[in-house]
């Protein structure tokens, strides 16, 4: 395949311009060569590795644990346990989301189930939302910090 532009890696990829040059600076994707007009040229291999990024990040994977796994990926001969550590870790990542998630959906449904209809002044909606004493979940500090 011919060296590729960044309009058409981007186009090939379903990315944006702009997160290619982002992955480049940060380096998962390697500096490409450059034509004599100072384009950015692609080949098969950045084109392989920016969809490996894409379906890392679409699972949901951060940069440091793509980082990683990239780096993996370059070594084919190491055994995969530590590929198998940062998946499970992600893994553990989304079952906690999907908790935390499963308790926003039970909050949004009890305080719709008691809405009384009516006016706004009269609104167990609003009411809910302005009453922390009311609300089962732990205050959103709580929440932010367990994502991270």
């Amino acid at each position: 395949m011919p060296a590729l532009t960044i309009g058409r890696v981007a186009q090939a990829t379903g990315s944006k311009v702009q997160t290619i040059r982002y992955y480049e600076q940060i380096g998962l994707l390697p500096a490409p060569e450059r034509s004599r007009g100072n384009q950015r040229l692609y080949d098969d291999r950045a084109v392989e590795r920016l969809a490996f990024i894409r379906h890392a990040r679409g699972l949901g994977f951060p940069l440091d644990a793509i980082r990683d796994l990239l780096d993996l990926a370059d070594r084919p001969d190491r055994p995969c346990d530590e590929a198998d550590a940062i998946a499970r870790a992600q893994l553990g990542q989304v079952e906690r989301r999907l908790s935390r998630l499963t308790a926003l959906k039970a909050e949004l449904e009890r305080m719709i189930a008691q809405c009384r209809g009516g006016r706004i002044a009269d609104c167990r909606v609003i009411e809910e939302l302005s009453d922390r004493a009311e609300c089962d979940l732990p205050p959103q500090d709580a929440i932010l910090n367990r994502r991270r």
